[in-house]
């Protein structure tokens, strides 16, 4: 039996899900998906009724991408927008060019997600910070993902580890999720293509290494594992429903 649920980021939908955002979420539940991370998108609901209606379809909420200009600007109502809509992470996404410059830079970046992270914490919440691959850049040795966590406090400032951005930055996504056992709850399941050029495919359909990602995720403690495809060759709807089948075949689903 699957021990760690599956979510689809409903930035793999963005296409579809502004013109039909009810029928898109109602078919992801129908898919078999267990939660949906989003990005502050509600649908032009309430936070009331974006809750009950993510409730009434069986979906557990997984996450919200919250850009770092909010979190800095109006932290009090992301955090009161994330308890009204039920949802614990609150993840960065993201992080400016002129903020990761060097060693130092990521330093900062660190210590003010910590800060941010204490008051989320403080909420009841956790903050996370979701990985690209340019933190792998290199500084003295170090890779800018190495400096930033080592300075980050780490019962606030959390993992949201993206398999396909580790891979991409040069590092193993098992060995990186193992590392950070116990503090990284959530993973971004995302495949790549072979070849020179890679880019984004289906869960399964690619070249990633998931029997050990999924080993390690056990053992790490991770709570959630939450799909997501940047970009789709086909129906974006039907790559969601490819990967989810896929996880489904082995097990996982």
């Amino acid at each position: 039996m699957p021990t760690i649920p599956v979510s689809l980021q409903t930035y793999t939908v963005r296409n579809v899900l502004a013109d039909d955002f009810v029928g898109v979420v109602k078919q992801i539940a129908e898919m078999g998906y267990a939660g949906i991370e989003i990005g502050g998108n509600l649908g032009g609901m309430s936070p009331g009724e974006f809750r009950s209606f993510v409730g009434d379809l069986g979906l557990a909420l997984t996450g919200n991408h919250v850009g770092i200009d909010a979190l800095e600007s109006n932290l009090s109502q992301v955090i009161d927008e994330n308890l009204a809509i039920g949802n614990r992470w609150i993840v960065c996404p993201w992080m400016p060019e002129d903020r990761r410059q060097d060693a130092a830079g990521w330093r900062t970046v660190a210590g003010l997600l910590s800060e941010i992270g204490a008051k989320v914490k403080a909420a009841g919440l956790q903050l996370c910070y979701h990985n690209h691959s340019f933190e792998f850049q290199r500084f003295d040795g170090q890779t800018g993902f190495d400096i930033f966590y080592a300075a980050a406090d780490p019962d606030l400032v959390q993992a949201e580890i993206d398999t396909y951005w580790v891979q991409h930055g040069g590092d193993d996504p098992a060995a990186t999720i193992e590392r950070f056992a116990g503090r990284v709850p959530l993973v971004h399941l995302k495949d790549m293509t072979p070849g020179d050029s890679p880019t984004f495919t289906e869960v399964g359909n690619g070249i990633l290494d998931f029997p050990a990602i999924f080993a390690a995720s056990e053992r790490a403690g991770v709570e959630w594992y939450i799909v997501e495809q940047d970009t789709c060759a086909g129906p974006s709807l039907e790559r969601a429903r490819i990967s989810f089948d896929n996880l489904r075949k082995w097990g996982i689903a």
